[in-house]
């Protein structure tokens, strides 16, 4: 018998969240098959069995999240396999209330929360706020108070919108608290909010939903300042935009009953809690200067042809960047740093990642190890391998931590200038935004200057002020566009 533990994701990964589990209990498992997928605020991987054998108890559900370290099933050997199928199939809820993980919030897949069911909250949406607690009231005392056991998800929720647990009737096993259950509540509270437009010509309703109605929108503007999300926005993103230490929020009115809450998946999450502690923690500061990318141009349109049949990708301008970004880096070494208590922590290597759109539901930052010791073509290749394993959920944890200085590469949408967020503890992070054909301002070798058409684009640094000064920044800049423009790329291929 063999249990089956929550890995250690990343060296600062504390918890994670089981998704999906591609076995069920009975079934048979080979060693290194794919048992479950785990999301954690650094990547969400497909995890394979360690040990071959049968399935014979599954004890943290999909959608749970659990420490690390948690025993998530047991894989047994195959005379296990039937005891164990037939138990859980004639008690499912007794076997699953036994488990020692909290409740089965919904975080990690964007399909699941359409699947939980919720019955016991639905009749408890009247007008009046106070309904809802009332109506949960009886089941409260089945394990929901001060004590009550909640994930981190859930809690999280809670506090956002200054819910008491113990107005929450669980649908969880054991009466616990799911996702789903708070998502309800809230769910309930902007329903009531916004039900007293539609019964205006009742003079009782309208005076018993008027009164928590009409503190919301001074209460809105408050818990969401310096958030993304505008108060208006979604159910789901004011829940990542208002801070639950501010007081209870008022709840969010819809507009339209076409609306719909679109749950955060776990990524989503992680990430607004990252970028919001970053913006807490670092002054960050923006500096951007033009580069003329027609040295690369060339060098592109002269082997982009052989380039693609030898390596089955484009050669495209991010590993001419970052090639020249480590040249840079090592003649202004604090760029590769990290800020800790008291002092600054100068990396000897530079461990590149490279921000990866994961389909627009996230974003993930795989690193390539060590990129100052790589000539261009190793760099293009990792780049492209990485966000390639990065969307089918293959990297391994290491891939994704130890990162020292981030590229974020939106110009491949076009755009003009970015101010990216600093992946913490790094002291900066590099958006490489739009290169197009513009005129410029060329000189001869004689000093006459003319008007050509070149590739120009923009590479703009946002970077933490407590690191160093905009004059060290201002002059990293220059030598980074120095080493773009007069670089001999040929040799590097």
């Amino acid at each position: 018998m063999a249990e089956i533990t929550m890995p250690q994701l990343g060296e600062t990964v504390t918890e994670g969240t089981i998704t999906k589990w591609f076995k069920q209990v009975g079934d048979t498992v080979a060693e290194d098959e794919i048992l479950y997928e785990v999301s954690t605020d650094k990547v969400d991987s497909e995890v394979p069995s360690p040990t071959s054998g049968v399935l014979t108890e599954i004890r943290v559900p999909e959608g749970e999240t659990v420490d690390v370290g948690t025993v998530l099933a047991i894989v047994g050997d195959a005379a296990d396999a039937p005891a164990e199928a037939e138990s859980s199939g004639e008690a499912p809820a007794e076997a699953t209330s036994e488990a020692p993980a909290a409740e089965t919030p919904q975080p990690g897949a964007p399909a699941e929360p359409a699947a939980a069911p919720t019955p016991a909250v639905q009749p408890a949406q009247p007008a009046e706020p106070a309904a809802p607690a009332a109506a949960a009231a009886p089941t409260a005392a089945n394990g929901v108070g001060a004590n009550v056991l909640l994930s981190p998800v859930v809690r999280r929720l809670i506090n956002e919108h200054g819910i008491d647990p113990a107005t929450i009737s669980g649908t969880g096993p054991g009466g616990r608290i799911t996702r789903s259950d708070v998502q309800q509540v809230i769910e309930s509270r902007a329903q009531g909010a916004a039900a007293p437009a539609a019964p205006a010509a009742t003079p009782a309703a309208p005076q018993q939903a008027a009164a928590p109605a009409q503190p919301a929108p001074p209460a809105q503007p408050a818990p969401a300042a310096g958030q993304a999300a505008p108060p208006s926005a979604t159910p789901a993103a004011a829940s990542a935009s208002t801070g639950g230490h501010l007081g209870t929020p008022a709840p969010l009115a819809r507009a339209a009953d076409g609306d719909t809450a679109v749950p955060l998946n776990n990524i989503r999450l992680r990430t607004g809690e990252h970028m919001v502690m970053s913006k807490q923690v670092s002054p960050h500061v923006l500096t951007a200067v033009e580069v003329d990318f027609e040295a690369v141009e060339q060098v592109r349109r002269k082997f982009g042809p052989a380039f693609r049949d030898e390596e089955g990708f484009s050669l495209s301008y991010l590993p001419f960047i970052a090639r020249a970004l480590v040249d840079a880096i090592h003649d202004f070494p604090l760029l590769n740093s990290s800020l800790g208590e008291g002092e600054i922590v100068v990396h000897r290597n530079v461990n590149l990642a490279i921000a990866v759109d994961l389909n627009f539901e996230g974003l993930i930052a795989p690193v390539v190890a060590e990129a100052d010791g790589k000539r261009m073509r190793a760099i293009a290749r990792e780049i492209v391998d990485l966000a390639a394993r990065a969307r089918s959920k293959s990297l391994a944890p290491d891939e994704v931590s130890g990162g020292t200085f981030t590229i974020t590469n939106p110009g491949q949408w076009g755009t003009m200038m970015q101010f990216p967020i600093i992946n913490q503890p790094q002291v900066a992070i590099l958006s490489t935004d739009g290169i197009r054909r513009k005129p410029v301002v060329v000189t001869d070798a004689n000093g006459g200057e003319s008007i050509a058409i070149h590739s120009v684009g923009v590479l703009a640094l946002a970077w933490d002020h407590r690191a160093f000064d905009g004059a060290y920044v201002a002059a990293f800049l220059d030598r980074l566009r120095n080493n773009i423009e007069t670089r001999p790329w040929e040799a590097e291929l």
